[in-house]
């Protein structure tokens, strides 16, 4: 007696194709896609239902099975959507910009002295008109090396009134 998944009847290859519901599948005698039966949003309260009443196990395998998701997430990582390049990242422009600030905050300080001897150097209306804006790049940032002080200090020749 034969096995049913050894007979070849013509009935047996339209039917024994189509397996899981929850997976696309590709029709063998025409080549065509055909999507799931059950969309993922059921899948998941099947799954949800499946959960509660512990028959998880009697499942099929699914995008929406739990312990395939931990395998997913074990394998890539919890990848947060919109973090590619060339697209903007979650989250409110202060909390995106929140480290660089604290660390232009941390190098303020850090040469706040050098700042405050400059500023008597030639603060007090006489001069003082570049205040660090925290942006790199703008041209402010050699005003507080020392190497560089000597340029800005006499910078305006001074008037002689006979």
């Amino acid at each position: 007696v034969p096995l049913p998944s050894e007979t070849t009847t013509n009935d047996n290859l339209q039917l024994g194709w189509k397996k899981n519901p929850f997976l696309a599948f590709k029709n063998p005698s025409t080549g065509n896609w055909h999507p799931p039966h059950y969309s993922l949003r059921r899948q998941a309260d099947l799954f949800k239902l499946a959960t509660a009443h512990n028959v998880l196990s009697l499942m099929p395998p699914s995008p929406k099975h739990p312990e395939i998701k931990q395998q997913k997430r074990i394998e890539h990582g919890l990848r947060v959507k919109g973090t590619g390049e060339g697209q903007k990242v979650k989250g409110k422009y202060w909390e995106r910009t929140l480290k660089t600030r604290l660390e232009t905050r941390r190098k303020a300080m850090e040469t706040m002295p050098d700042m405050i001897n400059l500023w008597r150097e030639r603060g007090h209306g006489r001069g003082w008109k570049k205040y660090p804006s925290g942006k790199e790049g703008k041209g402010t940032a050699d005003l507080f090396n020392p190497e560089m002080r000597h340029a800005w200090v006499h910078e305006r020749a001074p008037t002689s009134s006979a």
